[in-house]
């Protein structure tokens, strides 16, 4: 830095000969050089308070804005945060075929307390007995007088019940936010549905699980989120599952039975447009599972998949359809049935001792006989018919989208000898469920092709197998629309809707020390309709039923299950879009309340 001198040489000398004063011009440099400081310094100031400014500005406006921020949000309880993978609780819906809900989830409220945070926790404790008397108060009172820093109290509440602990008053009692699984249906489909479970549980929100049925069977699919919200569409048709569900729960009473079972099919598709199973439960509050006695006592059990029975003469068609099939015989073949018929050492009996005589194949259909059935077993011969039955789906679970449906095994003999091949052919020796039993009439119904049945909308995208001709399918189909007009099951005829099905009344196996109980039988009708164009195959299922209208008690399925059936195909067949067929000369009768 140049600095200029107070006093010149050259200005001086300059001043002397002119004979001005030189300490004039000391003064006057004196005073340049004190101005020049000055300026320097004010420049230096005003650019530190620009800079303290700036940063007050800049200060005062993060603080306005996080206030704002503050402003323009919902308040919230500060609470303690922990690090961890957060709690997925997203779950797509339930829909029916056509977009009805089955399942969804609702915001709720937790109920959990901090004892260190409570004012007066005897009085908390008494007040939440009185919302919640299934609380046990010492325990309360233990929880919220010791050493714990959290509690839960309640995992779910309803609105009205938030409220009343919110009335309380207490700061220690805290509410979480979370999400419920939400039947709105109720016990509807209770058994297709299941269920749901909290899994994995934080203050803020809870993890919601399939415990049973499609909700167990789905559970990842259900909680994928790349779903975005779509629901998952099954075949069930809400309608039709009530009128059933109703229908089959009338005929239980009526019929004085144990348990029912009804499974309805698309015999095109394999969709299971109703499936049903009483005694049912409410999936909103799911029962525990029993500790004791026979799984089938619980309502949880699922008698059309997992409940595996001897289905007695329903399977008589297949015989009789796989000895068309291989070209033994044709309907219009005579069998001899006449006693005594002796296989492995047994008698083979019929019912009541009818002795039929000479019968066609159509006949032995028709009045059920055991005898020719038992021949036509006999000529298929074992490994045919084992192998039949194996391609109708009657020798493995049918892989139905519900976690129950694994284990619906049958059971069949290890080794399949001629008596268990004439047995088998008449419906013992050989348990299944339902399901199964309305597959295999499905794949009679609809030309010969079995597909398995499924619950998701649209089928399972099985293209399925051909198990027998459409002469053959047409034959057998024919077959059982006689069963109905002429033989066992004449109660099934509906107005307007032609049926055509096979009945079936098996002795009820003890459950301890082998044999058959005398009195006690599970009554089953398996048809399909309408029988000149078979759209859909249904299979009714009633355990232990008895029919008091008359002198003596009745068990039969002809007197007990076909009635049922028959009213549930009255009321469905209009739901499902089909038309009656009220054909010439037959009157039609409108009658009104």
């Amino acid at each position: 830095m140049i600095r200029t001198p107070l006093r010149p040489l050259a200005r001086i000398l300059e001043a002397r000969e002119k004979g001005e004063n030189p300490d004039a011009i000391e003064r006057e440099n004196l005073r340049i050089r004190h101005e020049q400081m000055r300026d320097k310094a004010r420049a230096r100031a005003q650019g530190r308070l620009l800079v303290m400014g700036v940063m007050f500005f800049l200060a005062f406006g993060a603080v306005g804005a996080r206030m704002g921020v503050l402003a323009a949000s919902e308040p919230v309880e500060p609470r303690a945060q922990t690090v961890g993978a957060s709690i997925v609780a997203g779950r797509a819906d339930i829909v029916d075929r056509k977009g009805r809900l089955l399942a969804t989830n609702m915001a709720t409220h937790s109920l959990y307390a901090h004892p260190q945070q409570m004012i007066e926790p005897e009085r908390a404790a008494e007040e939440l007995v009185k919302i919640f008397p299934e609380l046990d108060r010492e325990r309360l009172l233990k929880d919220f007088s010791g050493n714990r820093k959290f509690v839960w109290v309640r995992k779910k509440l309803s609105p009205e019940q938030k409220q009343l602990v919110h009335d309380i008053g207490e700061p220690g009692l805290l509410f979480g936010p979370r999400d419920m699984r939400l039947f709105p249906n109720g016990a509807l489909a209770a058994h297709v549905l299941g269920g749901t479970r909290f899994g994995q549980e934080g203050v803020h929100s809870a993890e919601v699980v399939g415990t049973a049925g499609l909700e167990a069977y789905l559970d990842k699919e259900l909680r994928n989120p790349a779903r975005e919200g779509r629901p998952v569409a099954l075949s069930l048709d809400l309608t039709v599952q009530a009128a059933v569900e109703r229908v089959l729960a009338g005929g239980m009473m009526l019929m004085n039975a144990r348990g029912a079972a009804a499974v309805l099919l698309d015999v095109a598709t394999g969709e299971v447009i109703s499936i049903a199973s009483l005694p049912d439960f409410d999936p909103n509050d799911r029962p525990m599972p029993p500790t004791k006695g026979s799984p089938s006592d619980s309502p949880l059990f699922n008698r059309a998949v997992q409940g595996v029975y001897e289905l007695g003469s329903t399977f008589k068609i297949f015989a009789a359809a796989q000895a068309v099939e291989l070209g033994i015989v044709t309907p219009q073949t005579v069998i001899d049935t006449r006693p005594p018929m002796r296989v492995g050492g047994f008698s083979i009996g019929e019912f009541r001792n009818h002795n039929y005589k000479d019968l066609t194949v159509e006949e032995i259909i028709i009045k059920s006989s055991n005898r020719g059935t038992g021949k036509l077993a006999l000529a298929i011969g074992t490994a045919r018919q084992k192998d039949f039955l194996e391609r109708l789906g009657f020798l493995a679970p049918t892989p139905l989208e519900i976690a129950e449906a694994k284990g619906g095994q049958p059971l069949f003999p290890k080794e399949w000898k001629e008596l268990s091949g004439v047995t088998i052919s008449y419906g013992h020796g050989l348990s299944s469920s339902p399901l199964h039993l309305a597959a295999a009439y499905a794949a009679i119904a609809n030309g010969g092709i079995y597909r398995q049945p499924s619950l998701i909308k649209g089928g399972s995208g099985d293209p399925g197998h051909r198990v027998m001709s459409e002469q053959t399918a047409q034959a057998a189909v024919t077959m059982l629309r006689k069963v109905v007009t002429e033989g066992t099951a004449t109660f099934a005829e509906v107005p307007g809707y032609k049926v055509a099905g096979k009945t079936g009344s098996a002795d009820k196996p003890k459950e301890r020390g082998g044999g058959y109980y005398d009195d006690k039988v599970i009554a089953s009708f398996a048809s399909v309709f309408p029988a000149d164009n078979p759209k859909y195959a249904l299979v009714v299922t009633l355990d232990e039923p008895v029919e008091t209208s008359g002198e003596k008690p009745r068990r039969t399925a002809g007197w007990t299950a076909v009635p049922v059936a028959a009213e549930m195909i009255r009321r469905v067949a209009p739901l499902l879009g089909l038309r009656p067929d009220h054909g010439p000369g037959e009157a039609l009768v409108l009658t009104g309340n």
